[in-house]
């Protein structure tokens, strides 16, 4: 690039700015909430923009091309700002737990609701089995017993109701220990 091209691409990068400049910091304010960051990313952007005019890269439409790179540099804040916040939280003493109780006692919940299936009346319990412990969908389930899919889907209901009712008066003491 010789002097006088660099001074030609100066005045239009000096343009652009005077031009641009406002609009741009608002437009990376609004986008990553914080004034400070935006003012980086607009000059960044600037920045940018001359190290492609130095290398003799050509811009048809600067404003576009300027709006191009701010919004790269914005999206790169962002994935940024994602990595770098959980690094301030574990710095500051934050710990991820690794609490599994609530899983184990959804999973022993689970296993009581099926073995409590054993004790509703027979007419039920085939259905609820085919229904929650193979789950097989209404069609299907209709196919198998020879029933239509109502009448499948109000037998699941009314041994769903019974099966509320064994499950809140079930005391813990009566499943096998293996389960529990």
């Amino acid at each position: 690039m010789t002097l006088k091209q660099e001074v030609e691409q100066r005045a239009v990068l000096t343009v652009a700015h005077d031009d641009y400049g406002k609009k741009f910091k608002s437009y990376a304010s609004f986008r990553v909430r914080n004034t400070a960051i935006s003012e980086d990313l607009v000059q960044d952007t600037f920045k940018k923009t001359w190290a492609y005019l130095v290398k003799g890269g050509k811009i048809d439409i600067m404003k576009s091309f300027l709006y191009h790179i701010l919004k790269d540099l914005i999206i790169d804040e962002y994935r940024k700002r994602k990595t770098s916040s959980l690094d301030s939280l574990m710095e500051k003493g934050f710990e991820p737990s690794t609490d599994d109780s609530k899983r184990l006692i959804n999973f022993l919940d689970g296993k009581r609701a099926i073995l409590l299936i054993s004790r509703l009346p027979e007419k039920y319990q085939k259905i609820m089995r085919l229904r929650f412990i193979q789950d097989l969908s209404l069609k299907e389930i209709s196919l198998i017993t020879g029933q239509s899919k109502e009448t499948v889907a109000v037998q699941i209901h009314r041994g769903l109701q019974k099966l509320k009712v064994l499950y809140g008066s079930a005391s813990p003491n009566l499943l096998p220990l293996s389960i529990i």
